[in-house]
């Protein structure tokens, strides 16, 4: 499993923190309180994605996919850390930017340009609360699920989610779920989608069929808690259940 979040920007604020005291101790004033209050975001941005506290709304992410000026002023070194991040990783890991896991459902990483997106205008399932939505990619619907990473949505955002994404598959429309990687948040919400379309028996069936199509996802026990958690209380049927009990009906009916 890979570090948290909040251990990496932990670390990543005691870095700063030093780099802080090194410059002040040096002179350099002006320099050092710039590192000052980096560090000072990146603490609180990690206490704020403890799993005791997971609170992705405080980065101030809206329903349509944009930041406001409020947190891009505050939040700014880490928005603009986190979104180069994938670019980054993306010069030594060759993940596939998306992955067709059944017809028209979608898992992937960020879409930071048209390009990584399926070429089927799809609606779009957005896992990511540090990520903004690209404003180039309209798409046939939007929705954003604000997740930290290496969190899981709350069963009942995951609940909400395959709601959403069920509506979008009865309207015919092909569904893209994304975070950052195509590796967690987004494969939880897939599993869970795949049940309620009546592809998988159960999120672990699902797990295995999405590794088999994207072999790079790495869910952790969060997402498989939350996972958990959802297949106890769901409401949404699967959708091949769904389409006998109609078909049974109609047959009584005559």
């Amino acid at each position: 499993m890979k570090p948290g979040l909040s251990s990496l920007i932990g670390l990543k604020a005691a870095a700063l923190f030093s780099l802080f005291l090194f410059f002040r101790f040096y002179g350099f004033r002006l320099l050092s309180f710039q590192f000052l209050y980096a560090s000072l975001v990146s603490l609180l941005i990690s206490v704020a994605s403890l799993p005791s506290i997971n609170l992705p709304l405080l980065l101030g992410k809206k329903s349509d996919g944009t930041f406001p000026i409020w947190s891009i002023i505050i939040f700014g070194p880490f928005l603009y850390f986190v979104r180069y991040l994938p670019s980054l990783r993306g010069l030594y890991l060759r993940d596939d930017p998306y992955s067709e896991i059944c017809e028209g459902l979608f898992v992937g990483g960020w879409p930071s340009s048209p390009d990584r997106l399926p070429p089927c205008n799809p609606a779009i399932v957005d896992c990511t609360c540090e990520l903004p939505r690209c404003l180039e990619v309209s798409g046939a619907g939007y929705l954003c699920v604000p997740t930290w990473d290496t969190r899981s949505p709350q069963p009942q955002e995951i609940e909400a989610a395959v709601r959403w994404i069920c509506r979008k598959r009865d309207q015919k429309k092909p569904v893209f779920i994304h975070c950052a990687y195509g590796h967690g948040r987004s494969v939880a919400v897939a599993c869970a989608a795949l049940v309620a379309l009546g592809e998988a028996e159960d999120w672990k069936n699902a797990e295995k069929i999405i590794k088999e199509k994207r072999p790079c996802i790495r869910m952790n026990s969060s997402h498989r808690k939350a996972l958990e958690e959802w297949s106890k209380h769901r409401l949404s049927a699967p959708k091949k259940k769904r389409d006998n009990d109609v078909s049974s009906k109609l047959l009584s009916s005559s």
